[in-house]
């Protein structure tokens, strides 16, 4: 493949008249100016210049060549441009991944805030209960919650946020953890397992299975839980509304269960794009 480089250093001759000067151009030396150019030629397997003792001139597979030679070098620095500016200006397309009810909830307000702040910046979220590959699908950041398990992504902590143990009022006689262990479950297919603390300061295991109904959306287990059919422990982003209500009660309120992370998660590339830089702080902001 021929280099870019050579490219240039025709160019230079062709413009500046001599080896010598096209040398002073580049801040090389006639070697090196004539080396490149006999490889150039060599490489393309044709005449470009003809030389005499007193001045170059292009043949016409050289006049041809320097017109399609300029094009490529004005396109390669327009290139070189464009992805500086998008490291130094919010440009593109921003990517983003998370859960249903958090993009409700936080994400999807969050972006509408950022895209007024960023009018050039266009802005996909794409909402799923599992977890998106970054890679393979091309987002620049996933917003994942709970606990964030072994990645080879590079991971920011965004905030917390407190989990309850909530259920319809019909079991609101439940007052302990031995009894809250023997209500009917409500499981979310990712998290099993809490620790929670007592009034006095002792932590316990929490299990939330086995359930009698699991779901991967934590909206489907509210819904379960308004209906009565069991104990879900969800967010309180997403419960605050029902037990304002009335519709859903907290159990053993002086109970706290272990608080869960928001964690924003993007590839492990070398130079972190400036829109992703900028995303994140704003939603740590």
């Amino acid at each position: 493949m021929v280099s870019l480089d050579r490219f240039d250093t025709f160019k230079a001759v062709v413009e500046a008249g001599s080896l010598t000067a096209a040398a002073d151009l580049l801040g090389q030396t006639r070697a090196v100016v004539s080396f490149n150019l006999k490889r150039l030629e060599a490489e393309l397997g044709v005449t470009l210049l003809t030389r005499s003792t007193r001045q170059l001139a292009l043949t016409d597979a050289g006049e041809r060549f320097y017109l399609r030679c300029t094009r490529v070098l004005e396109e390669a620095q327009l290139a070189v441009e464009e992805a500086r500016s998008e490291q130094a200006q919010l440009k593109g397309t921003l990517r983003i991944t998370t859960t249903v009810e958090y993009a409700l909830a936080v994400v999807a307000p969050a972006v509408a805030r950022f895209r007024c702040l960023h009018p050039d910046l266009n802005l996909h979220l794409s909402t799923s209960s599992t977890h998106a590959d970054l890679i393979s699908e091309r987002f620049d950041v996933a917003i994942r919650l709970g606990r964030l398990l072994d990645s080879n992504h590079r991971a920011v902590q965004l905030s917390t946020f407190d989990v309850f143990a909530v259920a319809a009022p019909e079991f609101a006689g439940v007052h302990t953890l031995d009894q809250l262990a023997l209500a009917p479950k409500l499981g979310h297919g990712r998290l099993t397992e809490l620790s929670v603390t007592d009034p006095a300061g002792g932590e316990h295991p929490y299990r939330a299975g086995p359930a009698a109904l699991v779901a991967d959306s934590a909206a489907v287990l509210l819904a379960f839980a308004v209906r009565g059919l069991g104990v879900a422990v969800l967010p309180q982003w997403l419960v605050q509304d029902d037990l304002e209500s009335g519709r859903l009660v907290r159990l053993l309120a002086d109970h706290r269960f272990a608080p869960q992370g928001v964690f924003a998660l993007y590839p492990d590339t070398r130079h972190l794009p400036l829109k992703v830089r900028a995303f994140i702080d704003f939603m740590k902001g």
